[in-house]
């Protein structure tokens, strides 16, 4: 057994790195020293202060939620269905927008998101990276990087100087929130990610990073998601992991599954540490013109969590993270190339944070985890096979106290057949017996199902011989258990408790019948999934209510703890916590209509409140309390009518001024990724690392022009979704897709002996993920420009997003804003008066190319104590070819391709979105030929709940306060 208890001596010494915009250095001083926890393992499971404990843990990344009380809402639902962990990757280039700076404030506040988790009572396994994928741009590495030397996730020099800053600056604060020193929950440590490479050179790497992390005070285990690499020598990693994803990522076809890979060799290679998946399947990305992500939540839907969740605790893991249980948003330019705003992953918790089916079967299974104490230490155990043959089983058993686990799906998962079965169980001194019992019933796998099933399972002061019912939760209440078992609506079920004489039993509600053997000392109950169906069944001091419902029914279920023990709440679309006051229990929760609401706990509670207010309960059979609770009330959005338009590519005409933009003059540069001609174009070397970058090119014509041939690299990877328009002298050109195209030149737009303009936007769809080549440092821009029938010079200048790297804005940060004119000018941004522009409805169309900004200002007036989480929806009736950028109050939460698609909807986050009083929208239109404008716009209500949940405003700066930050980060005699 390997143990890790903190805490020990840090080193001293440190310093921090200049240029910081925020970071709180030091934890508030305690008044009683922390108390320190342990964290051991074996080859079976993860003990916490002794305990062996199944990790059931669902992946989060804060900021892809730009609206820091929204994250305690969605570390809520995570721990009310059941997780114990959430895992994190730390995003490197979201807090640092330039070498030196790093940003831990606001909508960056680490600190504050590991106290939510803290208060959630939910387990932290951190990702810091320093390269965490994660479909994001330059997968986590900061834009700054792609100009600096070295090579990257290696030993070079640069980049070890590189990222040790970042280590440095992210350690100090997950050191002072983990477990081990009794300070937060941070209970593992991740180093790096899905590094496959086992040359001496990455063990070298993994080796630096962990004796920095260790130096940098980090006392939990650490881990790795390396696979088959890094299991022992250099390197290697205290507890190795598998990532697995096997329904693979094409959503097309969501009804298509592979088979189910069986890890139990894995299980058997890991001799001193679990079964850990940091990554097994939650969902899918999707991809630009990919069919969206509700056909992922159906590739990945319940059926699939059930087979291939619990397969996994067939094969003996006790430790499961999916990726991504909250998949969040893209907001700004954080995505890599291959996908679009939305980051829904099609996951149990949705974009705008409402709960789908996914997350009540994840509830289901997860609940079990933590009820059923002993599938944290199991073996696999022989068994025999079902008398179906279509059908297989794998049984495992806990070797201290006999729990035996039957897990039953199809041999062929993939099998839509609808079967029936017989099951051989071990029942202890009894020996084996064929269940279910009663005559004319048979156990059901219907299509693509799972079933765990439970024997010889001692619970309280109960002694579950078997059940063909999956158990949800047990829980003990004072001098009572509660146990509640669900299975498949109208399906038969079977329960068998052992007692020494026959006990009392009622039936309060449903159809059950009990049979007592006094030979064998034990009490049969049969039934039908149907509803909720409640027994009592007493022996001396011995009492167990039993719930027994379907699927539908036990989803409703949420069990909550309080410091006096845990209630069970059935009835409201989510609890999040209770608290005990005396006799009176504090709940609070969710409710999206009005109804019923039951409570079952300890017999000291006699009422209880829900979001403050007083529930009026009676006392039911059940002894539970039961009462009734309001659901929301109604609410209407405002139409978007009232439009202003104004055009906005200045750049396009021979007389703008570009005398202040950057001359793209440099001859050298440290990214090996620029193989093209001199001077460099990459817009990477001149501080412009996201969104959208012009280019102005002069050259004196000498009449002979026939042709240009642009190149640019927009960013390719799976599909070509990235283009750039070019115009000469105000003529448009043509546009193309990464690459490159040539374009003829009309001899009568030249002026023969005079200044010519070449003006080109490039989109820039993010850069590259990077996979241990350098990829990462692909250009971003032009990289070629030639002219056909002459060999004219041109002289390139650049502009990207206003002080490139030294950002006007910082509260928004460094992936907000872009090159367009508009954004340079602040358009984005509330209090911008735009009252002087035209004014226009939508939809509308337009036959020049270029850039059109609109704006509109709306009223919210929800109702207080509701969420309403609220989307913007663009619509055209056919395609045009034009790509909108969203804004919601000087936020980028969208960017919306009309002849790619697949989102047309585009979450608002509250906290973003000023429920209660004004909101400006600002949409910039980039009409890439000549059938362009924007489509019909409107807000839209994706759900609508009476919630516990209050999130404030995000503060951040407005026009006047943003544009005197730019002119202040100008050079002198620059414009926009």
């Amino acid at each position: 057994m390997f143990a890790f208890q903190g805490p020990f001596g840090r080193l001293a010494g440190y310093s921090a790195a200049v240029g910081l915009l925020a970071l709180s250095l030091q934890a508030p001083a305690a008044s009683t020293p922390p108390h320190a926890h342990t964290i051991t393992y074996d080859h079976y499971s993860l003990s916490i202060d002794g305990k062996p404990t199944y990790l059931w843990s669902g992946s989060f990344h804060y900021w892809r939620l730009p609206s820091p009380d929204l994250w305690a809402d969605v570390l809520q639902k995570m721990k009310a269905a059941g997780f114990n962990a959430v895992e994190i990757y730390f995003d490197w280039g979201y807090h640092s927008p330039k070498r030196g700076v790093y940003d831990f404030a606001g909508i960056r506040d680490v600190d504050r998101l590991l106290d939510m988790a803290r208060d959630a009572g939910i387990y932290v396994i951190a990702r810091p990276g320093p390269y965490i994928n994660a479909e994001t741009d330059a997968g986590g590495f900061p834009g700054w990087l792609v100009t600096t030397a070295g090579k990257p996730r290696s030993t070079a020099p640069d980049y070890t100087a590189a990222y040790r800053e970042w280590m440095t600056q992210i350690d100090r604060i997950l050191a002072r929130h983990q477990f081990t020193d009794g300070r937060g929950t941070v209970l593992l440590y991740q180093v790096e990610n899905e590094l496959y490479d086992d040359s001496a050179d990455s063990r070298r790497y993994m080796q630096d990073i962990e004796d920095k992390a260790h130096a940098d005070g980090i006392t939990v285990p650490l881990i790795g998601n390396h696979n088959d690499n890094f299991f022992t020598g250099v390197g290697a990693v205290d507890m190795p992991g598998y990532d697995s994803y096997p329904a693979d990522f094409d959503c097309t076809r969501p009804e298509r599954w592979n088979g189910v890979y069986d890890f139990a060799s894995e299980r058997k290679r890991l001799t001193h540490s679990p079964l850990f998946f940091p990554e097994f399947q939650g969902g899918a990305f999707d991809v630009w013109g990919g069919p969206g992500y509700e056909a992922c939540r159906k590739l990945t839907g319940p059926d699939f969590e059930r087979v291939f969740y619990e397969s996994n605790i067939a094969a003996g893991s006790t430790m499961q993270n999916f990726y991504m249980t909250y998949g969040g948003i893209n907001w700004g330019w954080l995505s890599s190339p291959g996908v679009y705003t939305s980051y829904d992953y099609g996951a149990p918790i949705t974009a705008n944070r409402i709960l789908t089916n996914k997350y009540d079967q994840q509830k289901l299974i997860g609940y079990m985890t933590h009820a059923v104490a002993p599938l944290a230490r199991t073996d696999a155990v022989a068994t025999s096979v079902p008398d179906n043959p279509r059908l297989r089983v794998n049984a495992r058993v806990n070797p201290e106290d006999g729990t035996r686990f039957y897990i039953l799906r199809h041999a062929d998962a993939a099998d839509t057949s609808n079967d029936t079965t017989h099951l051989r169980v071990t029942l202890g001194k009894t020996g084996d017996t064929t269940i279910p019992l009663q005559a004319g019933t048979a156990i059901r796998i219907n299509g693509r199902d799972s079933k765990m099933l439970l024997a010889n399972y001692r619970f309280g002061r109960q002694d579950l011989a078997y059940s063909t019912s999956e158990l949800m939760t047990q829980l003990r209440m004072g001098d009572r258990d509660v146990a509640l078992l669900y299975g498949r609506h109208d399906e038969d079920g079977e329960t068998v408790l052992r007692y020494s004489t026959e006990p009392t039993t009622r039936v309060i509600d449903g159809n059950v019948t009990a049979h007592w053997d006094a030979a064998t000392h034990m009490l049969r109950l049969n039934y039908r999934h149907d509803g909720l169906a409640r027994v009592t069944i007493g022996q001396g001091e011995t009492s167990l209510l039993l719930l027994i419902g379907d699927n539908e029914t036990a989803k409703h279920f949420w069990q909550l703890d309080t410091s006096t023990g845990p209630v069970l709440v059935r009835g409201p679309y989510l609890a999040r916590t209770a608290t005990g006051e005396g006799e009176q229990l504090a709940l609070t929760g969710d409710t999206d209509k009005a109804g019923d609401i039951e409570v079952f706990a300890g017999p000291g509670i006699h009422g209880f409140t829900w979001n403050g207010a007083p529930v009026t309960a009676k006392v039911t059979a059940s002894s539970s309390l039961q009462g009734h609770i309001d659901g929301p009330q109604p609410v209407s959005l405002p139409s978007l009518t009232a439009w202003r338009i104004s055009e906005a590519a200045p750049e396009i005409a021979p007389t703008f001024d570009d005398s202040g933009w950057t001359a793209t003059d440099r001859t050298t540069t440290p990214n090996p990724y620029w193989n093209h001609e001199l001077p460099i174009l990459d817009s990477d070397d001149y501080d412009f690392h996201h969104g959208n970058v012009w280019y102005r090119g002069h050259f004196t014509a000498t009449g002979k022009e026939t042709a240009i041939l642009l190149a640019a690299n927009t960013g390719v990877h799976l599909g070509n979704h990235g283009i750039f328009t070019a115009w000469l002298n105000g003529h448009f050109l043509g546009n193309n897709p990464s690459g490159a195209q040539q374009f003829p030149i009309d001899p009568s737009w030249l002026k023969t002996g005079g200044d010519n303009i070449v003006s080109v936007l490039v989109d820039n769809t993010g850069h590259l993920q990077e996979e241990h080549s350098g990829s990462f440092r692909e250009p971003r821009g032009l990289i070629a420009a030639t002219f056909a029938g002459a060999p004219t010079g041109i002289r390139w200048k650049i502009q990207g997003n206003v002080g490139g790297e030294n950002l006007p804005d910082p509260v928004r940060g460094p992936f907000n804003a872009g090159g367009l004119y508009g954004e340079r000018m602040g358009w984005q941004l509330p209090g911008f008066a735009d009252e002087r522009w035209a004014t226009t409805t939508l939809p509308r169309a337009t036959d020049k190319p270029g850039v059109d900004w609109y704006r509109t200002r709306f009223h919210l007036d929800i109702p207080a104590g509701q969420d309403v989480p609220i989307a913007l929806r663009i619509h055209d009736i056919a395609p045009h070819h034009y790509r909108a950028i969203i804004f919601i109050n000087g936020w980028q939460m969208g960017r919306y391709i009309s002849d790619v698609g697949p989102q047309t909807d585009f979450e608002l986050p509250a906290g973003l979105l000023n429920p209660h009083g004004d909101n400006t929208v600002a949409i910039a239109s980039w009409s890439t030929a000549q059938d362009g404008g924007l489509g019909e716009v409107s807000l839209v209500m994706q759900g609508n709940y009476r919630s516990a949940l209050d999130p404030k405003p995000v503060a951040a700066p407005d026009y006047q306060q943003v544009t005197k930050a730019q002119k202040a980060s100008l050079k002198p005699g620059a414009t926009n």
